[in-house]
């Protein structure tokens, strides 16, 4: 558990194939089932300051209490996923923390010198993207979980915890907790 931020909630993977990549986690690993989204547009999104709309595959699963992302970026939008692509990396890309008090959060975070990178600030779905000042590597996103996208996760979470490897790929329209069967 990290003193700073609480339990790690989330790892997330930049990959250039979504479909492969899911196929790899639930057949080789025999993680999932995962539960993704295609070609989704990431409005209301910013990137250093800047607004950016983001074309976005995504997909999650749950192994144990890790929740594991995967992200495709289909569009030249600027965005974290874009600079870590051109940059050529392909693999882990950030870890998440989750929290119900995002505002007071993000202004300890602040204060304490962290800075914002990117943001998605539709409520109650909120996430922001942190860096430290003179120290590269993985990115910290802070999500907001209240409302239907805590909802989401928890029955992702709970499906996993069921899952009989079946059905391993499930395709969802958007991401809220009525769009999962199970």
């Amino acid at each position: 558990m990290s003193i700073r931020f609480g339990d790690i909630r989330q790892v997330a993977y930049l990959v250039n194939d979504i479909h492969k990549a899911m196929r790899h986690w639930t057949e080789v690993l025999g993680v999932g089932p995962f539960f993704y989204v295609e070609n989704m547009t990431a409005h209301g999104s910013t990137f250093r300051g800047q607004p950016t709309s983001p074309q976005l595959s995504l997909a999650m699963a749950q192994s144990g209490p890790v929740q594991i992302e995967l992200i495709q970026q289909h569009n030249d939008a600027p965005s974290q996923f874009l600079s870590y692509k051109q940059a050529g990396f392909e693999g882990q890309h950030h870890i998440a923390f989750w929290t119900k008090t995002f505002d007071e959060d993000m202004a300890r975070y602040l204060k304490e010198g962290y800075e914002i990178l990117s943001t998605a600030n539709t409520a109650p779905n909120r996430n922001a993207f942190l860096t430290a000042a003179g120290h590269d590597g993985t990115l910290i996103e802070i999500s907001e979980i209240s409302g239907s996208k805590g909802e989401y996760f928890e029955k992702i979470a709970r499906v996993a915890a069921t899952w009989d490897g079946k059905n391993p790929l499930r395709r969802v329209e958007r991401m809220t907790p009525d769009a999962i069967q199970g």
